[in-house]
Order: structure tokens, then C-alpha cells, then sequence
């Protein structure tokens, strides 16, 4: 899990549409901007712009971020099911695996986001393998998967278009939201 960035970033003097002043951390490439409310999320996060300076269409991503960040939380409660059966793959892996140390109930798809902690950033980037789409990637701790954690990832700012462990990359094959691994 990625988390917090451990390098330091740098003054950019640089103002990015719908984030205002960002700095440059100049390990990751990676402008950051301060803390901003995120209501899909229903947290603040820092926004995290990855290959800004050498995109070509850089209104793409102010797009993404304008759509983003004026995204209610019913655009998150209507992948619930999807990470609930996330969460219903994992359980059933330490089931088997007789491994109770890792075991949490959750009785309704509802209930999961009692053990989901949105992630402190929010990660957007254009994916330059497959579509070329700009992703809103958001990572995530929850209680049933400690060491992968939770993706969840908006296509273009829009709608949740996958969830499940963090893996870094913005899409499933096919196009389906939670894949089974």
C-alpha cells in the first residue's frame, strides 16, 4: 500500500483548474494539492496529478476534476455490491485457509463502509497502456483485506468503474467493475 508520499515536495509555483496551487513532488512527477473536501468520498483528500506537464490535452484532466469533485456519495453507495462481493471473496479465501486472525462479519452490503478508511489521496492519471481515458484512482484500507487494501476507481471522473484489491492499474479486463482473483 502506498499511502503517505515519503519524499518531499517541492514549490511549483503551478495552478491546476478545480485544485488550485499544487506543489511538485519531484521524486514521484506528481503535483499534489492541498487538502480539499471530496463529498463522493465524504473526506478530504489531496489530489495527486500524475504526467501533467507532458499531456498534450491537459483540459482532460480539468474536466475529470471539475466532473470528480462535484460527484455526490450515491456515485459511490451504487458500487456497494461490488465491494461487498470483494469482500465476500476474501472472506471466503480465509474460510478456507482456516486463518481466523483475518476474519470480519459484515452481514449486509451496507454495512461495509464501517471498515473502509478512504485513503488520504486521490490519485488521477491518463491511462497510457490501454484507452488513454484519464482514472480517478482512490486507495483505500479496509479490515478484510489488510495488505492489498481496496481500489476504487471513477473512469473519467464519472462512475466507479472498478473496485477491489490495490493493484494500481486503472481498469478490469472486460470492462467489469470487481473482478474475481
Amino acid at each position: 500500500m502506498t499511502g503517505k508520499s515519503a519524499h518531499s515536495p517541492t514549490v511549483s509555483g503551478v495552478e491546476i483548474p478545480g485544485l488550485g496551487p499544487v506543489t511538485l513532488d519531484d521524486q514521484l512527477g506528481w503535483y499534489v494539492s492541498g487538502p480539499l473536501p471530496v463529498a463522493v468520498l465524504g473526506a478530504t483528500c489531496r489530489v495527486a496529478v500524475a504526467r501533467y506537464d507532458d499531456d498534450p490535452a491537459k483540459e482532460d484532466f480539468h474536466t475529470v476534476i471539475s466532473t470528480f469533485l462535484a460527484l455526490d456519495p450515491s456515485v459511490l453507495r451504487a458500487a456497494e455490491s461490488s465491494i461487498f462481493e470483494y469482500y465476500q471473496d476474501e472472506t471466503a479465501a480465509v474460510i478456507a485457509g482456516n486463518d481466523w486472525d483475518w476474519y470480519v462479519e459484515i452481514p449486509r452490503s451496507e454495512d461495509v463502509w464501517q471498515h473502509i478508511e478512504i485513503g488520504p489521496y486521490v490519485h488521477i492519471e491518463r491511462d497510457h497502456h490501454d484507452d488513454r481515458r484519464i482514472y480517478v484512482s482512490v486507495e483505500c484500507e479496509c479490515d478484510w483485506e489488510v495488505e492489498h487494501g481496496l481500489q476504487i476507481v471513477f473512469r473519467e471522473g464519472r462512475y466507479v468503474s472498478k473496485v477491489g484489491p490495490y493493484d494500481g492499474h486503472p481498469t478490469n479486463p472486460n470492462g467489469v467493475v470487481y473482478r474475481r482473483h
